[in-house]
């Protein structure tokens, strides 16, 4: 008997957030059975969609929706500041609100819908960052940042000038490394390493954990202007429980694919 293989048509949308770019998968209807190997496979840029992650949204009885965050090796992250915009946003399109409360691996986290045109942006309500300084041989003092997803922060003169991924390597740590010069007192620049992809254009929850290392050190003042490859992010914290990241989401295109 031939064997047939039964495929299954799925929706899903490409986003980005300072070009920082994902998958965005709702499962609260229809679910896939595998999306992880889902995940490998949509994020490839040479047989697959292309993305740093696929944002999968499913149901809650904690919030408004579940957002689950997998990177393109399979592995999942605890929270993404980047793509939980992108959600934000793809969930205010379909008409399910501006304010958005999201049961993520890290908490919950919040999330409102800034401005619509000419930019969209969204503004995410984080967990006050815990700062913790070190010094790991070779490199140097760090900063050991928790935003609710791991981060190591290195200050450097010059952060083009980095080879980021021999300085991931020497960290370690199973954390999300990033590179940061102070640009003035409230401006910086960073590049981002994230577990599980590699260099991205730019990490959300890692230009809060930059912005929090610098104001711990005394370096900056908020609100702080995160230049990073793929654009520009705001991060704004008034010394209470929670931070805000400000930032774009931008929608690219809507397609089906066949698994």
């Amino acid at each position: 008997m031939a064997y047939e293989a039964r495929m299954m048509r799925v929706s899903v949308s490409k986003m980005h957030g300072a070009r920082n770019d994902f998958v965005i998968l709702d499962q609260r209807q229809r679910r896939i059975m595998d999306t992880f190997e889902f995940a490998r496979w949509v994020c490839n840029r040479r047989a697959g969609v292309g993305a740093d992650g696929l944002i999968v949204l499913e149901r809650s009885e904690r919030a408004d929706a579940r957002m689950r965050t997998i990177n393109p090796d399979g592995s999942e992250a605890e929270m993404c500041g980047n793509g939980i915009r992108c959600a934000s946003r793809w969930l205010d399109e379909a008409n399910e609100g501006e304010k958005i409360s999201f049961e993520t691996e890290a908490g919950i986290v919040r999330t409102e819908i800034v401005q619509r045109g000419p930019e969209y942006l969204v503004r995410v309500e984080m967990p006050r960052p815990r700062v913790e300084r070190r010094t790991i041989a070779g490199i140097g003092e760090v900063f050991f940042v928790d935003v609710g997803n791991p981060h190591v922060v290195a200050f450097v003169d010059a952060v083009d000038d980095i080879d980021l991924a021999s300085l991931a390597a020497q960290i370690g740590q199973n954390a999300n490394v990033h590179a940061a010069t102070i640009l003035d007192t409230t401006t910086l620049a960073a590049r981002h390493w994230e577990r599980g992809v590699g260099a991205t254009m730019a990490c959300g929850t890692g230009a809060v954990a930059c912005a929090a290392a610098a104001f711990e050190s005394q370096r900056v003042l908020f609100p702080v202007e995160v230049r990073v490859p793929g654009g520009t992010l705001v991060v704004e914290w008034e010394g209470g429980d929670a931070v805000h990241l400000v930032g774009p989401a931008v929608r690219v295109f809507d397609t089906e694919v066949s698994i």
